[in-house]
């Protein structure tokens, strides 16, 4: 294989990254199902559908760790990876609030900020400007994934009522943390179309 050859073949869209990324889109609206259908009653089909969240987001950081540390790193894998997250806490929060586990308020704050921030992101990458993931962001997102995980769990079936303190404690969290991290993304547009103007 030529040099030119390996090039292509070490970026083609169709890679391990991508790959598990299309299925953690896939595997979202199965957990979805799974909440729902459940209907609060704790039983097997919640639990299997908070295992199956916990085991997809997981994947977020596998994906990105073999497409950067092997070269697989792709412009679909770009514009796929936030979709897949965005699309797997939103709809988690969103059940959550349909089973009247969250507020609602609570839900549709963090999904505007989270669809906001995706969209902006993907029309500044369209314009070739690459907007990395900020610190808030990435711990934004960690505690997105424990807060949600732990209130998809039924652990109070287990350890009783006292969880849900904790439970509200992490999403508080959480829902502060994506607060911030918006706010400092509104700064860097600010200051990005200030540039702009000034160039």
């Amino acid at each position: 294989m030529t040099h030119d050859a390996a090039d292509a073949a070490r970026t083609s869209n169709w890679n391990l990254p991508n790959a598990i990324t299309i299925v953690r889109i896939l595997a979202a609206p199965v957990c979805f199902w799974m909440l729902l259908a459940d209907d609060g009653a704790d039983g097997p089909l919640r639990w299997w559908g908070a295992v199956l969240f916990i085991v997809a987001i997981a994947t977020d950081g596998i994906d990105g760790y073999i497409a950067r540390s092997r070269g697989l790193v792709t412009d679909l894998g770009k514009i796929l990876d936030p979709i897949a997250d965005k699309l797997l806490t939103s709809g988690a929060l969103i059940c959550l609030s349909i089973l009247g586990e969250l507020w609602w308020w609570v839900t549709i704050l963090i999904v505007i900020r989270e669809v906001g921030i995706t969209v902006w992101r993907l029309v500044e990458a369209r314009r070739g400007t690459v907007l990395p993931a900020a610190a808030g962001g990435k711990l934004k997102t960690l505690a997105q994934s424990l807060a949600i995980s732990f209130a998809l769990v039924p652990l109070w079936t287990l350890v009783g009522d006292w969880i849900f303190w904790v439970n509200w404690t992490l999403m508080a969290i959480a829902f502060a943390l994506t607060i911030w991290s918006g706010l400092l993304y509104v700064r860097d547009a600010v200051r990005l179309a200030r540039t702009e103007r000034a160039g």
